[in-house]
């Protein structure tokens, strides 16, 4: 173990106790027995600062934890325990890789509750969600483990006689990633599980506010036999970790989840070493309802993809475009659907709606309906933050929105607030769908059959729902185009960012 690095407990120590899930959901004891990072196979803490980083429930405003806030020196020890035992990994046949990749996900199945319980408890998602969200990220193990081995290469005729072309994908190296708080577990399975599966090892830099999932899904792959050095997470000083991850160029390869501004100031960054990236930033997702629609089913849909995990996904819903022939009518059906959502402790199985991250995102929210009301939009529900203690804010339903209400319809929302935009024609609203540099998810209600594959082709996005909102799948391929970022994650185009292609030439002369 590097001397920057101190080990926290006795030998043996782990800082979950998987028989207890209870007390990760009563938030009346610390989320880890110790403040630890996990790095080489073991539970450290750093020797070069007692300093740690404390964690808060997002529900109660309750201090939950705290873990070592690491750095620049100790990301780059990460980095090197990583790239040591990066050669004998890409060595360990797929069929064995695949093995112990399933095996995490198994664990995570086993021990969903707790896992659940402690994501909602730093996320403030409600606890369906959170258990929703563990079983689908185990689902990227599944997927990745079955990919392991159809990492497959080719054979090429010669361009003479007596030679022979072979093309070979061999691992990157060591996978630097970097993920979001709003999906603790299930964006870090999407990576981790690609990059290992595919015989790279990987540096986790997961989101100050919700480390302890992380440590959990560490704990898990120490218990699934992935051996020391392959797995690994550094917490702490976020800028600095992310500059370690980005100019190291033993780091071949990095996997960032987060804001289109510092996607950008990463991709510079990693432009020096000319290493891999892929890239999931920021949405301004349509949902364009169309006067031929199913229009409760659209209202029921455009409720879960606007409200799932209290508006705050990439993929959440930041506009809808409704056509002006049918706008009263889905006006009142989502304005009930809105009015029925219970806002509360993430805990209280009645509650659909949890709580925001922070005071700035209720700060965010406040300013963006006030923003659309001066524009002219109307405040038919909610649209004020809830008194009494944590971090929630009312679902909010504008109507008659103006689509140059730049808060609402041009930067992403990321929040409980549905702005209802009025639109004539079908090319109108797909002009104002493709009115932004975002182009991560879009959805349209028709159901017109030749308007379906018209509309799809039209929008400008990576991803598009008709007359569905549940686009995420590990078989499939998600991601975004233009700002909204670069690469796909799951399906069989996820495992192609890990490896390179290698060409061979033979002779046989």
């Amino acid at each position: 173990m590097s001397k920057l690095f101190r080990t926290v407990g006795a030998k043996g120590f782990q800082p979950f106790d998987w028989a207890n899930a209870a007390q990760y959901a009563s938030g009346t004891t610390p989320m880890m027995r110790e403040p630890a990072c996990y790095i080489n196979g073991a539970w450290v803490a750093s020797a070069l600062s007692d300093k740690t980083v404390t964690v808060e429930d997002p529900c109660t405003n309750q201090i939950i934890g705290a873990i070592p806030c690491m750095g620049y020196a100790e990301t780059t020890a990460a980095i090197e325990a990583a790239r040591a035992v990066f050669e004998s990994w890409r060595e360990v046949m797929p069929r064995q890789r695949a093995a112990a990749v399933r095996r995490w996900g198994e664990l995570m199945r086993k021990h969903c509750d707790v896992v659940a319980n402690i994501l909602s408890r730093e996320s403030g998602k409600v606890i369906a969600e959170g258990k929703v969200e563990v079983l689908y990220a185990q689902g990227y193990a599944d997927w990745y483990a079955g990919e392991a081995e159809r990492i497959y290469g080719d054979i090429i005729p010669g361009p003479r006689p007596g030679v022979q072309t072979t093309v070979f994908r061999e691992p990157v190296g060591v996978v630097g990633i970097i993920t979001p708080w709003n999906f603790p577990a299930a964006m870090i399975m999407r990576a981790a599980c690609g990059a290992i599966a595919a015989g790279c090892t990987v540096v986790l830099k997961p989101a100050e506010l919700t480390p302890f999932t992380a440590m959990a899904l560490a704990q898990l792959a120490d218990e699934a036999g992935i051996p020391p050095g392959v797995f690994n997470v550094v917490a702490g000083d976020a800028p600095k970790i992310g500059d370690a991850l980005a100019e190291s160029f033993d780091v071949r390869k990095v996997s960032f989840t987060g804001s289109t501004r510092v996607g950008q100031h990463l991709y510079r960054r990693c432009s020096e070493t000319m290493k891999k990236v892929s890239m999931e930033l920021g949405g301004n997702a349509p949902c364009i309802v169309f006067e031929d629609a199913d229009l409760p089913r659209a209202a029921d849909q455009l409720i879960a993809a606007k409200f799932r995990n209290a508006g705050q996904t990439c993929i959440c819903v930041n506009r809808a475009l409704v056509q002006a022939s049918v706008y009263e009518e889905f006006k009142s059906l989502v304005a009930d659907r809105v009015r029925a959502l219970k806002v509360g402790n993430s805990f209280d199985p009645a509650v659909k709606v949890g709580a925001m991250i922070g005071s700035a995102t209720l700060e965010r929210m406040t300013r963006v309906v006030e923003d659309a009301v001066e524009k002219g939009a109307t405040l038919m529900v909610g649209g004020k933050a809830v008194k009494g203690g944590g971090y929630f804010f009312e679902p909010t339903l504008l109507t008659n929105v103006p689509h140059d209400a730049t808060l609402c319809c041009h930067d992403e929302l990321f929040g409980p607030v549905l702005p209802l935009v009025p639109f004539d024609t079908e090319d109108a609203a797909v002009k104002m769908a493709n009115d932004t540099r975002a182009g991560l998810a879009s959805y349209f209600f028709t159901s017109d059959y030749r308007r379906q594959h018209r509309v799809a082709r039209a929008l400008r996005y990576g991803m598009v729902g008709v007359n569905d909102s549940a686009l995420s799948s590990p078989a499939a391929p998600f991601g975004g185009v233009k700002e909204s970022g670069l690469g796909r994650d799951g399906s069989k185009y996820g495992i192609e960012s890990f490896v390179d292609i290698k060409y061979v030439l033979f002779s046989t002369v």
